[in-house]
């Protein structure tokens, strides 16, 4: 009955009480904030993506323009056809003339026109498919550049939607906004110009609706912007809602948590929603304030110019010529609307790509950084501190590590050990760089790795992580990732390191048997077996374990590490693991508790001491081993 209750209280109960908040992506620390009446800026930075490629642009414009003579030579000729048509009526057979000549030309014109149309539209989408793809690459490159703290803070869902959504919504802008802008203008200003020389004040009559339409689109592009951007961020999160979900679907299984699962997906569905009718509501309303205004206009036209008829001012034809006029900047004048939420959403859209791009990694090589050259390939740490950022990125967050100082020669290792939460996956990802240290320094052979190349850093230090993280690739593909063009039998060596081989040998494509998404296709400890063999294949300088073995059963665990321990005999090694039995051989060990050194020495007088490696090493050999160092310290 519990169990019912309990299921009904999750589907019931809005999200918002269990945590799962609704309100948009995190923000991004670092960048400026987006400022939603920054449009002109925005866009223009957009369309200077469109520069790189200026004879496809000069042809879209040009086509462009061409197209826009095509139409406006179609009132011209049908208003010269009526008139023709009216004088001529007694001349039955000249009338005939002119006319098929006036249908010929005006078929010309329309041919000209729809495929000027068409070639600008082709240069168009050719254009913005190239921005795109610029944009695309650079915010790829961007992502791989920012550093570990970035990829903390900030959910990858919202990313996914940056890179996807809002990359498009940029590349619709060129397409659609920018050139279609052109096209409008040429258009309107050629037909203004013509109209004004045919009869000023037919003109201005027909013109009239120009500013009330501006007034009533430059409203609309200002709300528009700021529900885009609201738009935009709802999306990010419900991206991530549907993202996380994926991710945990095995856990929402065996919870029975699918009904939560869905008022949260079905109460950012809403959200998002809500804002796309308040958007789809505000277009509707620009859009029929212009119609308004246009129809008032043709209908003032119409009344004038009809009068200037009777009273023979005017021809029937010029009367029609400016019809046409009208009629031709009708569906432009419905563009309009398109064009202003188009800017709308580029406006939000370029805004959350340029934060992104215009963030600098917190890690990043010095001014004069220089290649790591080891000449022995000694790690020594030198009173280490290390505090996270705060979750906006500034400084003065949680202190994880004090005063950490060791020293690990080659051909030694160094055991790292403690309670969850002591600090020792940050202890190992500092010694790559993933995390600059914000007391003391690290060193290789005396040098601050602050001021080598990461590149350099990062290709000597191996690191094994707790995730035993595979791509949806090959067996081999995931084992030689540090090295693409590592040979069949290094590969095969580290799987044989890795006490792995045999079953990758079994598989039905050996080496090219493929592991499925994060590895579904394997078990715990056949990935953890894979991550061990890709960290042996670059032969680095350095080795670093981090928990690298707890999926791993005891007996494969002992043929692992007697494996390794001739693999990486020459190197300086660091291995971090809760299982005792992985760190008794290691020349020193440490204990972390709180992010300090709380004993230190080796397995043997670690014993003798009696203090909590003694206590954790008595539960682990008893009957219930697996116990945690907290126990110990209880």
């Amino acid at each position: 009955m519990a169990a019912v209750q309990r299921t009904t209280r999750m589907s019931d109960s809005p999200p918002e009480r269990r945590g799962a908040t609704l309100s948009g992506a995190p923000k991004i620390s670092g960048a400026p904030k987006i400022d939603v009446s920054a449009m002109p800026a925005v866009l223009a930075r957009i369309a200077g993506l469109a520069l790189r490629y200026p004879a496809r642009l000069a042809l879209a414009v040009a086509t462009s323009l061409l197209g826009a003579a095509a139409s406006l030579a179609l009132p011209r000729l049908l208003g010269r056809s009526v008139d023709q048509a009216l004088h001529l009526a007694a001349q039955p057979e000249a009338a005939r003339h002119a006319l098929l000549l006036s249908a010929g030309l005006v078929i010309l014109a329309t041919t000209l026109r729809g495929l000027l149309t068409a070639a600008a539209g082709y240069q168009g989408e050719y254009l913005s498919q190239r921005v795109a793809y610029d944009l695309r690459l650079q915010l790829f490159q961007q992502l791989q550049r920012l550093s570990f703290g970035f990829h903390d803070r900030i959910h990858s869902g919202d990313l996914i939607t940056r890179g996807m959504l809002d990359l498009e919504g940029a590349r619709v802008f060129i397409q659609a906004g920018m050139l279609q802008a052109v096209s409008l203008a040429l258009l309107l200003g050629f037909a203004a110009a013509m109209m004004i020389a045919a009869d000023p004040v037919l003109a201005l009559i027909g013109l009239a609706f120009v500013p009330v339409a501006s007034l009533a689109l430059g409203r609309m592009g200002f709300l528009l912007r700021v529900t885009w951007l609201r738009v935009q961020e709802l999306m990010a999160a419900l991206t991530l809602t549907m993202e996380e979900n994926l991710q945990g679907i095995r856990v929402v299984r065996a919870f029975a948590g699918q009904r939560f699962e869905l008022g949260k997906f079905d109460a950012a569905s809403q959200a998002v929603l809500g804002f796309q009718d308040r958007r789809i509501t505000m277009r509707n309303r620009g859009v029929s304030a212009m119609q308004a205004s246009y129809y008032t206009a043709l209908g003032l036209l119409l009344w004038v110019g009809g009068r200037k008829v009777l009273a023979g001012e005017m021809t029937v034809g010029r009367l029609t010529e400016f019809v046409t006029y009208m009629s031709l900047l009708q569906a432009p004048i419905r563009q309009v609307a398109m064009i202003v939420n188009t800017a709308a959403r580029a406006t939000s859209s370029g805004a959350r790509l340029f934060e992104v791009l215009d963030l600098e990694p917190e890690i990043a090589d010095a001014a004069g950084a220089a290649p790591l050259a080891p000449t022995r390939g000694v790690l020594r740490f030198e009173h280490v501190d290390f505090a996270h950022k705060d979750p906006t990125g500034a400084t003065g967050g949680k202190q994880i590590l004090s005063d950490i100082s060791f020293k690990v020669a080659p051909g030694r290792t160094l055991g790292v050990v403690g309670p969850p939460g002591a600090g020792k996956s940050t202890l190992a990802n500092l010694i790559p760089r993933f995390y600059d240290v914000t007391g003391g320094r690290i060193t290789i052979d005396g040098v601050d790795i602050r001021d080598v190349t990461l590149a350099s850093l990062r290709r000597y230090v191996g690191l094994v992580q707790q995730e035993a993280f595979l791509f949806d690739a090959s067996v081999g593909h995931n084992v030689a990732y540090a090295d693409p063009w590592a040979e069949d039998a290094r590969i095969e060596d580290a799987a044989r390191t890795a006490q792995i081989h045999e079953h990758i040998a079994g598989l039905p494509e050996g080496y090219e048997t493929r592991v499925g998404e994060r590895g579904v296709a394997l078990s715990g400890g056949q990935r953890q077996r894979m991550s061990i063999a890709r960290g042996v294949v670059p032969d680095p300088g350095i080795m670093v374990f981090d928990d690298s073995t707890a999926a791993i059963d005891a007996v494969t665990e002992k043929k692992v590490r007697d494996a390794l321990a001739h693999a990486t005999k020459a190197m300086a090694t660091v291995i971090i693991a809760h299982r005792l039995s992985s760190l008794m051989h290691a020349d020193e060990i440490i204990v972390l508790d709180e992010g300090r050194i709380v004993e230190r020495g080796d397995h043997e007088s670690l014993l003798a001491r009696g203090g909590v490696y003694a206590d954790l090493y008595a539960l682990q050999t008893r009957s219930d081993a697996g116990a945690t160092l907290e126990e110990a310290q209880a």
